[in-house]
């Protein structure tokens, strides 16, 4: 059995997960897919900044869940999901943290987007 590295964020590697009150609204073929004021933005090393959207903001009957999975050591495993209505474009065009390690819990039941597999993901600042 193999064993899959864990671990923690630190100085080499920073990870922060942030309350985002801004109004996101992420859209593929016409289709309104999440639309929230509740986004969470984590911020990893010198990655770009990624939009996590709480679930309950999610059209989820649009989105169907793939075989695909990927393992990061400081998040954990994650699942994957296609938008049906973008077609091939959208393929694994989500993603989520089920199970999230204790450093980014807060991304448990949250989603994000791969936005070159979308239309759009508007972000307008709160007011």
């Amino acid at each position: 059995m193999t064993t899959k590295p864990v671990k923690i964020p630190g100085p080499d590697h920073p990870i922060t997960v942030e309350a985002n009150p801004s109004h996101i609204v992420v859209a593929v073929a016409g289709k309104t897919i999440a639309d929230t004021r509740q986004a969470l933005t984590l911020r990893e090393a010198d990655y770009p900044p990624v939009h996590y959207i709480p679930r309950k903001d999610i059209d989820m009957s649009l989105l169907t869940r793939t075989e695909h999975h990927t393992y990061c050591p400081y998040k954990g495993d994650c699942s994957y999901y296609s938008i049906t209505p973008g077609g091939l474009r959208s393929v694994n065009a989500v993603w989520s943290y089920e199970a999230p390690y204790d450093s980014v819990a807060e991304i448990k039941d949250y989603v994000a987007f791969y936005p070159d597999r979308v239309d759009s993901i508007k972000v307008s600042p709160a007011p």
